[in-house]
C-alpha cells in the first residue's frame, strides 16, 4: 500500500503551504547564528586556510538547510503544530552545531558531527513518515541518503583527524550522488507537490536574514573601534551591503520566483535544482565572505587588507553576480541580455581585485561602494529604458 498523500489530506492542512511558516523563519535565526559562527574566523583572524575552512563547513550547513526546506516544501499537509515539531528539533541540532563551529575542526568536531547526524535522523524520521509505504527503491533511496549519511556522521565521532574529516566529506558527497543519480525517479513523485512560491520565499528570506547579519557585524566591529577613519570605514560598508541587497531584491527575487515558475511547468527538475540548492549556496557564501573583509577593515582601515580578506571581499562580490548571472540563464533569460551587466560587473570586480592588494583597507572599501553604485545604476538605467519601450496596453 502506497503512503503518498491523498488529495484530501494535503488540504487538510491548517497552513498556506506557499508562505514560509513563523517556524521557518526562527529556524533561520538560528542557521544564521551558525553561519556567523562559522564565519568568525573571517573578522578577527583571516587566512586563506581558514577561508577555505569556512566554505567547506559551510557546505555541510548549508546543504541541510536546503533538504529541510524541500522536505518541508513538498509536505503541503504538515499541519502548524507538526512543522513547529520539526522545526524545533532541528533548531536543536543547529545550535549544537553553532556551539561547535568556532572549533568545528579542533576540540568540538565531535559536537559538529553529533549535530549533523541528529539533523539526518530527524529528516530520516519526517521522510520515513510520510514515504516509507511507498515501494522497496522509496525505502531504500530513504535509509541511505539520511540513514546512512547520519551513520557516516555519528562513527566520526570517535574518529581522530584526518579520519573523521573523512567520513564528513563522504556524506556529504554520498547525498549529492544519490540526489543526482536517483533524482528523475524522484522528481516523478514530487515535483507535482513543488511550490515555487514557497521555495523563493524562503530563500529570499534567508538572504534577508544573511544581510541583516553582515549589518550586525559591521555595527559590532565599529563599536569595538571607534575612530573617525574606523566610522568612516563602516558607513561605507553599510553602503555595500545595500547595494548588494537592492541587487538581489530588486531584480533577484522576482525573477527567481518567475524563473521557477518557468522551469516548474517544464518539468525540469534538474534546473530546479541547481538554481535552488546548488548555486545559491554561493550566493550566501559570498555575502558572508564580504561581511568577514569588511569587518577586517574597519578593524584596520589604515593598513592594507590581509590577503584572505582581499580574496573574500573581491571574490565574494564576483561570485555573487557570477551566480546570479548562471542563475538567470538557467531561469532562461536572453544571453545578450545577461551579458549586458554581467560582464561589466565582472570586469570592475576584477579591477577591484587589484586594488585591494595595493590600497588601505578604507581605500578598497570605497572603490567597493563606487563598483556597485555603477552595477546598480546602470542596471537601473537599462530598465528604464527597457520600460519606456515597452508599448502601452
Amino acid at each position: 500500500m502506497s503512503a503518498e498523500p491523498t488529495p484530501a489530506r494535503v488540504w487538510a492542512s491548517d497552513r498556506d503551504p506557499s508562505r514560509a511558516h513563523w517556524m521557518e523563519l526562527f529556524f533561520d535565526l538560528i542557521f544564521v547564528a551558525l553561519v556567523g559562527q562559522l564565519a568568525h574566523g573571517l573578522h578577527e583572524h583571516p587566512s586563506i586556510a581558514g577561508l577555505l575552512t569556512f566554505l567547506a563547513l559551510f557546505a555541510s550547513v548549508w546543504w541541510s538547510w536546503v533538504n529541510l526546506t524541500f522536505a518541508v516544501n513538498v509536505m503541503p499537509w504538515l499541519t502548524r503544530r507538526q512543522l513547529a515539531g520539526v522545526m524545533l528539533a532541528a533548531m536543536f541540532a543547529i545550535g549544537a552545531i553553532a556551539v561547535a563551529a568556532p572549533e568545528a575542526t579542533g576540540e568540538r568536531a565531535w559536537l559538529f558531527a553529533a549535530g549533523n547526524a541528529a539533523l539526518r535522523l530527524i529528516l530520516l524520521g519526517l521522510w520515513s513518515w510520510q514515504s516509507w509505504g511507498s515501494g522497496t527503491a522509496s525505502r531504500l533511496r530513504l535509509l541511505a541518503y539520511n540513514g546512512l549519511t547520519a551513520l557516516l556522521w555519528f562513527v566520526s565521532i570517535w574518529l581522530p583527524a584526518p579520519w573523521n574529516f573523512v567520513l564528513w566529506a563522504a556524506a556529504i558527497l554520498l547525498e549529492v550522488v544519490l540526489l543526482i543519480a536517483t533524482g528523475a525517479r524522484w522528481s516523478d513523485r514530487v515535483l507535482e507537490r513543488l511550490n515555487v512560491e514557497h521555495l523563493a520565499e524562503r530563500f529570499g528570506l534567508l538572504v534577508v536574514i544573511v544581510f541583516g547579519e553582515s549589518v550586525l557585524s559591521i555595527v559590532g566591529v565599529l563599536s569595538a573601534t571607534w575612530t573617525l577613519e574606523s566610522g568612516l570605514t563602516a558607513a561605507a560598508a553599510l553602503a555595500a551591503i545595500a547595494l548588494l541587497a537592492w541587487s538581489f531584491f530588486l531584480y533577484g527575487t522576482d525573477a527567481m520566483r518567475d524563473g521557477l515558475e518557468a522551469l516548474h511547468a517544464a518539468g525540469d527538475y534538474r534546473a530546479i535544482r541547481d538554481t535552488a540548492a546548488f548555486l545559491p549556496f554561493l550566493i550566501v557564501a559570498g555575502v558572508t565572505a564580504i561581511s568577514g573583509a569588511i569587518s577586517a577593515a574597519i578593524l584596520h582601515p589604515a593598513d592594507p587588507l590581509p590577503l584572505a580578506s582581499a580574496v573574500s571581499l573581491w571574490g565574494g562580490i564576483a561570485v555573487f553576480y557570477l551566480c546570479n548571472a548562471v542563475v538567470s540563464l538557467r531561469f532562461g533569460r536572453p544571453v545578450r541580455g545577461v551579458l549586458r551587466w554581467a560582464v561589466p560587473a565582472l570586469a570592475l570586480t576584477a579591477l577591484l581585485g587589484v586594488a585591494a592588494t595595493l590600497l588601505p583597507a578604507a581605500s578598497v572599501v570605497y572603490c567597493t561602494v563606487a563598483v556597485l553604485a555603477y552595477i546598480v545604476a546602470s542596471t537601473e538605467l537599462g530598465e528604464r529604458r527597457r520600460g519606456r519601450a515597452l508599448p502601452v496596453a
